[in-house]
């Protein structure tokens, strides 16, 4: 997916959550050093939900040697395993296009600019 691609929705399959549903439950996933969502930051890639409610997830960070890899991947797990429908959850974490503040959403500029930060 290159950096100019959105996260698009797929036809949603009965019993299983759309990628609305998976964007939403990622907005409890934080950096803990960041004060905003990995969605809002624009760290969220790619949503694919195959037919066994298997999830798979492709993101990045916003620097390679990020010291809350773990912590993050573990966190976006448990917020997408919690779905209905849900058997597994995959995180990848790329790398390619490189995260920049142009791929944060409009909400996550404001709230950037609330705790002070410069966006």
């Amino acid at each position: 997916m290159d950096d100019t691609t959105p996260v698009t929705p797929a036809a949603p399959v009965a019993g299983l959550p759309t990628q609305e549903q998976i964007l939403e439950s990622l907005k409890v996933v934080k950096d803990p050093e960041i004060p905003v969502n990995v969605v809002d930051l624009g760290l969220i890639y790619g949503v694919d939900i195959d037919a066994n409610g298997v999830v798979d997830i492709t993101m990045t960070l916003t620097s390679v040697g990020c010291p809350v890899q773990d912590l993050i991947r573990a966190d976006a797990e448990m917020a997408v395993g919690r779905l209905d429908g849900v058997t597994d959850v995959s995180v990848e974490f790329v790398w390619t296009p490189p995260w920049g503040p142009d791929k944060m959403t409009e909400d996550g500029k404001r709230q950037m600019r609330m705790f002070g930060f410069n966006v």
